[in-house]
């Protein structure tokens, strides 16, 4: 086993990992204990009383966070005419059809998320290898199968995560940077928690959220006392 550096035993002491922290206090102590020389992505992760093997059961979905996440996200549309026009106005990064899916056919995937006009579909279905794997396939329930580009593409940019439950029933997304203030952090977490919250799915029984944690890129995670997450 490999030997802790005096920064992770330092990290590891400032926590207490038997502790229930309230979400609030959770938040500065994961700031406080980013330390590494970039500006680390801070992470929340919640374990949900489900079983995603069963449909009824499945917890996916969007949340926009109020305050953005800190990261650049490149948008590929597919879609023609007035739409792509649309689409290169609202600030794609990536726009096209035949000539969008040749690339992407080629392996040349420039984009984090992916749009498409209802009418490409059946182009881009034929990408479904390709995209699938990636979690790139637009999807109608996610918003990004529509008509409405440039509402899908500002959305992208402007701080929208998706979240998918894994096999255990985790979800976790990056909420923002360590860089923001405390109170948007703040702000972020409590969107993605009520955005689960309403994501609940009528398989699911007994308590929902179960566990939920904290953590920073390079930092050790911070368990958050459900309680204080209002409606859990």
């Amino acid at each position: 086993m490999a030997k802790l550096t005096k920064r992770r035993k330092a990290l590891a002491a400032a926590v207490d990992s038997a502790k229930l922290y309230p979400l609030e206090e959770a938040i500065r102590l994961v700031k406080a204990n980013a330390t590494a020389k970039f500006d680390e992505t801070i992470e929340i992760s919640m374990n949900l009383g489900i079983d995603p093997r069963h449909a009824d059961q499945m917890v996916r979905g969007m949340v926009g966070l109020p305050n953005g996440t800190g990261k650049t996200v490149r948008v590929g549309v597919f879609a023609r005419g007035p739409k792509a026009e649309e689409a290169k106005a609202a600030g794609a990064d990536v726009v096209g059809a035949d000539d969008l899916a040749a690339l992407v056919q080629e392996g040349k995937i420039e984009f984090d998320r992916c749009i498409a006009t209802p009418d490409m579909m059946a182009l881009v279905g034929r990408l479904g290898k390709v995209l699938g794997p990636r979690g790139l396939m637009p999807n109608p329930k996610l918003g990004t199968v529509t008509m409405d580009v440039k509402g899908a593409v500002q959305a992208a940019k402007g701080g929208q995560v998706e979240f998918r439950a894994e096999k255990a029933g985790i979800v976790h997304a990056g909420i923002g940077k360590a860089s923001f203030d405390a109170e948007k952090l703040l702000g972020n977490a409590r969107a993605f928690v009520e955005a689960i919250q309403r994501a609940r799915p009528a398989g699911a029984k007994g308590t929902y959220v179960k566990k939920v944690a904290l953590s920073s890129t390079m930092g050790p995670g911070v368990k958050v006392d459900v309680a204080t997450l209002g409606g859990a």
